[in-house]
């Protein structure tokens, strides 16, 4: 595993945690900025999640505050884990619809990206969805899939993941929007990706197991949705049929150079 200079914070007795002011004023200015670059850039389901969760504005929210929403609407909650889990966590949170959540937030040096998942990215970029009942049986087989699969089908597992759950769009009645968290926490990302400059592809589970990513770059490619209830379809298909399928037909040329050295 990775090493980051992150520490997420703990809970006191009461499970309540506290973060300085400083934490709460870097929440406050990343959630204003992106709700205001998400409006007729975001899914509707996405922005109807928000609406639910009712994400304060001026502090971090609490666990439980999160929790109480996600357990009414769609039986999930959040998990507080370190800044770095294993991939095997990972799988075993998301199979017992819990999703993970760091709880610790990047600092103003690194506003615009990090590479670690922070609380902002979990709980403003993915926790809206999670709402959704496609998005989240979608996220629950997913996570059930992995606790099963080899090191090697975990891999075309975690390009699906990417190309959905962290970086896909959707087209919509109003237009194309986006309903990954990886794009819905970062400014630069939301600009881009609904842009002229990077590919769009339409969805296809296997093409998006072939295609290579680098997590440090915008996106040379995005997969689109033709609604967002597709993937609760794809939640019912033989998804390691699919893993099998991609694995016999190998990896595309990656669409980026290679990361410096």
């Amino acid at each position: 595993m990775k090493t980051t200079q992150y520490v997420a914070r703990e809970p006191d007795a009461q499970g309540h945690i506290h973060y300085p002011d400083a934490e709460h004023a870097v929440w406050q200015t990343l959630i204003e900025r992106q709700l205001k670059l998400l409006d007729g850039r975001a899914c509707q389901e996405y922005l109807d999640g928000v609406e639910q969760l009712a994400l304060p504005r001026d502090r971090i929210p609490q666990l439980h505050e999160i929790n109480r929403v996600l357990e009414a609407t769609t039986g999930w909650q959040v998990a507080r884990v370190p800044a770095l889990i294993p991939f095997q966590t990972f799988f075993e949170l998301l199979a017992s619809k819990r999703f993970p959540v760091a709880t610790f937030i990047r600092t103003p040096e690194e506003l615009d990206y990090l590479q670690e998942p922070d609380i902002f990215h979990e709980i403003f970029g993915h926790c809206p969805l999670l709402t959704n009942p496609w998005f989240a049986e979608f996220t629950h087989t997913y996570g059930q899939l992995g606790l099963k699969a080899s090191k090697e089908e975990r891999v075309y597992l975690a390009r699906l993941y990417w190309m959905t759950i962290e970086f896909g769009l959707v087209d919509t009645p109003a237009g194309r929007r986006i309903y990954g968290g990886g794009i819905l926490s970062s400014p630069k990302e939301t600009l881009y990706s609904l842009s002229d400059e990077p590919e769009h592809q339409r969805f296809d589970v296997v093409e998006a197991m072939r295609t290579p990513y680098r997590i440090d770059i915008l996106q040379p490619v995005y997969f689109v949705l033709p609604e967002l209830k597709r993937l609760f379809e794809v939640a019912h298909e033989d998804i390691m049929e699919h893993v099998r399928t991609a694995m016999q037909r190998g990896l595309h040329q990656p669409k980026f150079p290679p990361k410096a050295a």
